[in-house]
């Protein structure tokens, strides 16, 4: 997944980032907490991981970016990126990892 498309899935575009980064100002309140809620999924994938085995040479990142990619049928063929734009739809994302893990959900 490009950084383009993922940054337009937190409702973000490269240019804002790029400004604000340019004149030394902060994310919004909001816009940072779609920035957290990502880093939280990652390490969320990286925990699994953890648990489940051996995380040597894992990139929870690069995994992460590819699985919100792609259809899934508990999302009614939508594709978990396009859940990534509020609080309601991350949680429903971290909501399908851990089903994941579980078992629950395949």
């Amino acid at each position: 997944m490009s950084k383009e498309l993922l940054l337009g899935s937190l409702g973000l575009s490269r240019a804002t980032i790029s400004r604000k980064e340019r004149d030394g100002t902060a994310l919004s309140k909001d816009e940072s907490e779609r920035v957290l809620g990502l880093a939280a999924l990652i390490g969320k994938v990286q925990a699994m991981v953890e648990e489940s085995g051996d995380p040597t040479g894992f990139d929870a990142a690069h995994w992460l970016a590819d699985w919100l990619a792609k259809p899934l049928p508990a999302l009614g063929g939508a594709t978990p990126v396009s859940y990534m734009d509020t609080f309601e739809g991350q949680k429903l994302v971290a909501e399908l990892l851990s089903m994941m893990q579980s078992g629950a959900y395949a």
